[in-house]
């Protein structure tokens, strides 16, 4: 359980895998998973294939990260969500912030 990175070849794109529950105890590492890079990072991607729960806390690390990325500009990708994540999302209204597939 935990947050599994790649980093692209030409270091333009984060992937960062999340397995188990994404909540508070995953802060840390989140945040440092993509703080910690040395490249100019431009895109992000989330996968929540293996991602079983989120709460609120999640949520406001989502948002920590597209500050982090620039914001309105942010290139973030949330992809391969279940059914429940999905929904948690939806009525957060995340689909407007972030690209959800």
């Amino acid at each position: 359980m935990g947050i599994t990175t790649k980093l692209s070849g030409d270091g333009s794109e984060l992937y960062l895998a999340i397995d188990g529950r994404f909540d508070f105890s995953l802060h840390q590492e989140f945040r440092g998973a993509y703080e910690s890079k040395d490249q100019v990072v431009t895109s992000y991607v989330i996968d929540m294939k293996a991602t079983t729960y989120l709460d609120s806390s999640a949520l406001g690390m989502l948002l920590l990260l597209r500050d982090f990325a620039g914001g309105d500009h942010a290139s973030i990708q949330i992809v391969h969500c279940n059914q429940d994540v999905k929904k948690i999302l939806s009525i957060s209204n995340f689909e407007q912030l972030f690209d959800i597939h």
